[in-house]
């Protein structure tokens, strides 16, 4: 079932575009209502999250029920955490602070199997239905996993060049707050200099046929970035999202006549 939600994602991505948001809760059935509500992926967020690996494997099947592909943002470049929610089945990894060709090798080699990579090998992992997957099978579908690199420092825009070379990437990501703070403007992501780099980044991942990806958390934001061809736009956070729905309705409510 996940590799033929993979398929399909991969498929809107290099169509079109592909909306998604951040997860933050522990509570399954948030995901269940992102997928029913329509968005294409959900990051369960580990980096910034109060998830661990066994409360996201509930979220991951939760994602499955709704049809939203579950991408799990790990914490740094955490190599057993990566090969960890791909065995409980998660379709994608999203890697925070990528600033080398070399650590965009490293993901690659951890999260893929041979010949792409040199992932730890397990036949009795819930990805593999628990040892019911015939192993060659398990292990060609589970190379189609949605890679997804940040490119969120001045180091990484110094090397850009040399990670984009790297294959099997599927999606380079912006962190803008991040790289709004290694540019000196913490939190002023709509300043020049972050959204100049933003859009250097943009234009070199098109010219070499790579989508780009963004956080954004206005539509106005959305619309200028996906004008500029990005093709992977994250939309805040569920707790965020839930936060703004309350207000407006306490307030409209409190202001009835």
């Amino acid at each position: 079932m996940m590799t033929e939600m993979v398929r399909q994602f991969k498929k809107r991505l290099a169509e079109g575009r592909v909306v998604g948001v951040f997860s933050k809760t522990s509570d399954p059935a948030f995901i269940e209502v992102m997928g029913h509500g329509g968005f294409d992926y959900v990051i369960i967020d580990l980096e910034h999250g109060p998830n661990s690996v066994e409360t996201t494997q509930n979220l991951i099947r939760a994602s499955e029920v709704s049809g939203i592909v579950p991408i799990v943002r790990v914490k740094e470049k955490n190599f057993s955490v990566m090969g960890e929610v791909l065995d409980i089945g998660a379709g994608g990894v999203q890697v925070p602070q990528v600033e080398s060709a070399e650590d965009a090798k490293a993901v690659i080699r951890r999260v893929k199997f041979s010949p792409a990579g040199m992932r730890g090998v397990c036949g009795f992992v819930r990805a593999a239905h628990y040892s019911a997957k015939d192993t060659f099978r398990y292990f060609k579908e589970a190379n189609e996993t949605v890679v997804i690199l940040q490119i969120e420092g001045t180091e990484g825009l110094k090397n850009l060049e040399p990670i984009l070379d790297v294959e099997e990437i599927d999606v380079v990501f912006i962190g803008p707050y991040d790289l709004s703070q290694s540019l000196g403007v913490p939190g002023k992501i709509d300043d020049p200099s972050v959204t100049g780099k933003m859009n250097e980044i943009v234009k070199r991942c098109i010219e070499k046929d790579i989508a780009v990806g963004t956080f954004v958390d206005t539509m106005e934001n959305a619309r200028r970035w996906i004008d500029l061809g990005v093709r992977y736009i994250s939309y805040s956070v569920d707790v965020g999202l839930f936060y703004e729905k309350c207000v407006e309705v306490a307030e409209a409510i409190r202001e009835m006549k």
